[in-house]
């Protein structure tokens, strides 16, 4: 039984789980109330609340209105899309980064990306280029559309100064994100700025993002040889 003068959330939610797992609560049981398990636990109504809201979103209980809470008979995982960082992942490998601007101009959306990610005829997209190194090696080269239409205040962004990756995730919200992996083989102008040979296979990333239906942004991302890309979830 939890105990104490300062019962978190995530000690509320172990025990949950806990009890699940010894089938305490089996699956398809009801489960006691959040005023009751607050009463139990000795914390805050609210702490139960956000441990238990927790555990629905990753599957592990059902809670409907005016019906209780029950333990899922079949759990099913959710998973959770947070838009990675390339600093971070670098310097996450113990390597320095280093980020190097490389152009951007203001144009109309090219016939191709208002299809593939639904812009409208005059949207008007800031194409941006740029590389990323680990230890001055290069990483990963990043081809990024932003609709500037919807997010007007990139066309004040100072992208030789900060990433486009960097600048978004900390800018701009999302609602919905799309994520694709293919292999392709180098061209002679690529292959230049990753210090590849013309024709060696590549690892590339492409990722889309909406705020409300309203497309935000569109990125290719070339990696350089070696790139190995791990999830866990």
């Amino acid at each position: 039984m939890l105990r104490g003068d300062k019962i978190r959330y995530r000690d509320v939610k172990n025990e949950i789980l806990s009890r699940i797992h010894d089938k305490v609560w089996p699956p398809g049981s009801l489960m006691p109330g959040e005023i009751e398990l607050a009463e139990e636990f000795g914390c805050a109504r609210a702490t139960v609340n956000r441990a238990m809201r927790e555990l629905a979103e990753e599957g592990i209980i059902d809670r409907k209105r005016k019906a209780g809470t029950r333990v899922n008979v079949s759990p099913v995982r959710h998973a959770k899309f947070e838009i990675p960082l390339v600093k971070v992942e670098i310097e996450g490998l113990g390597a320095t980064y280093r980020y190097a601007f490389i152009g951007q101009t203001l144009e109309r959306a090219p016939d191709w990306l208002r299809a593939r990610i639904g812009l409208e005829p005059d949207d008007e997209i800031l194409h941006i280029r740029c590389m990323h190194y680990a230890n001055n090696a290069p990483f990963q080269f990043e081809d990024r559309w932003i609709n500037a239409t919807v997010v007007d205040k990139a066309r004040k962004a100072d992208f030789s100064a900060i990433s486009p990756n960097e600048w978004l995730v900390n800018e701009v919200p999302f609602t919905d994100a799309e994520i694709s992996f293919c292999a392709s083989s180098l061209d002679q102008t690529m292959a230049r700025f990753l210090s590849m040979t013309a024709g060696e296979p590549v690892f590339i990333a492409e990722r889309t993002t909406w705020l409300n239906e309203q497309p935000i942004t569109f990125a290719q991302l070339t990696f350089a040889r070696g790139y190995r890309m791990t999830t866990r979830y």
